[in-house]
């Protein structure tokens, strides 16, 4: 459990939040077909939404401070805060406040999704709340790309105060999206959004292009393909973490699994390390199982992968001729992490 003695609570998420209907198909059709829906749901999301979900279940006291509408999609969102311990009482509320709508389709042959989003109305950060008492008082700030404004107001506040901002952004098309950027000190992006606004070919040399001395950390998520890390130790040699092996069933929200994950390590004081492979942990069980995991899950995994590498270590010193080669994983299988 987390010490929140000096902090009330250990993440603060200003960012979007959504309302996702998944429709789950045996495979993607090609244009101009149909295909049969297997299975549909529907459940909460958005980039901060989701993350602060996963926080909270992996054990952080987590707040909500951003906009929340009066409508049905609002409401489900606040109720799914609350059932899931989440505080909402810092967040705004207006009848022209929104959550993100969205569609996604799961073709589950693979496990991969396509997301189609309705954006409209206020949303994210608001301009002049919570209070710097409530963005003082917490141990990581958690923004988007969603209320830029409010989202540069709050992080210098954080930064002025010590408060770490871990950010999750997808587009950079606000004319406030550089400034905000420069405040954020454990960035986090996916490969694609990264190469896209770097226009580097890869992700080590965006990370490379992505560092700052005032930041802490860039992080470039890569799926299936692990991560690249940069930190101060080493600012021009960005570092790879590799995947996790498992079977994936749905890779949808992975990404945003792996910044809750990590938003909650940094907010307890673990070592760099120790957040990617505790937040790769949480997003590869996501994939496995189709649900956000619980401290134990991951704990659990964690201890497994341990026990099995300490295995093959011995056995390969005991045999070592036994294990001159990998063995080829099977075909259904992916590698996934941190999609």
């Amino acid at each position: 459990m987390m010490n929140s003695l000096s902090k009330r609570f250990d993440v603060l998420g200003l960012g979007c939040t959504a309302v996702d209907e998944l429709l789950y198909v045996p495979s993607f059709p090609a244009a101009d077909t149909k295909v049969r829906v297997e299975r549909s749901l529907r459940r909460y999301g958005g980039l901060t939404g989701a993350a602060l979900i996963t926080a909270a279940r992996l054990g952080a006291r987590c707040a909500y401070a951003g906009w929340l509408g009066t409508d049905d999609a609002s409401r489900y969102v606040a109720d799914n805060f609350r059932q899931e311990g989440v505080d909402i009482s810092h967040a705004p509320r207006s009848a022209d406040g929104r959550v993100v709508r969205s569609i996604i389709i799961v073709g589950k042959d693979t496990g991969s999704r396509n997301i189609f989003y309705q954006v409209e109305g206020m949303l994210g950060a608001h301009d002049t709340l919570p209070s710097e008492e409530v963005l003082r008082n917490s141990r990581v700030l958690f923004i988007d790309q969603y209320g830029m404004p409010g989202n540069l107001r709050a992080a210098r506040c954080a930064r002025s105060a010590g408060v770490a901002v871990v950010a999750d952004f997808e587009d950079a098309g606000s004319p406030l999206f550089e400034e905000v950027l420069m405040l954020v000190d454990h960035l986090i992006l996916s490969e694609e959004f990264a190469r896209q606004f770097t226009g580097k070919r890869n992700a080590a040399q965006a990370a490379t292009a992505l560092w700052r001395a005032e930041r802490a950390v860039v992080v470039i998520t890569c799926g299936a393909k692990g991560c690249w890390s940069l930190t101060s130790k080493a600012p021009s040699k960005p570092r790879h973490h590799p995947a996790f092996m498992v079977q994936a069933k749905d890779t949808t929200g992975c990404g945003d699994i792996f910044h809750g994950a990590y938003a909650t390590s940094l907010a307890r004081g673990d070592p760099l390390e120790d957040r990617i492979r505790f937040a790769a942990a949480a997003a590869a069980l996501k994939a496995m199982h189709k649900e956000i995991p619980r401290l134990r899950a991951v704990e659990k995994f964690l201890e497994t992968v341990a026990i099995s590498r300490e295995t093959k270590q011995l056995a390969a010193r005991t045999h070592p001729t036994h294990f001159s080669s990998s063995p080829k994983p099977s075909p259904k299988r992916r590698l996934l992490s941190n999609a």
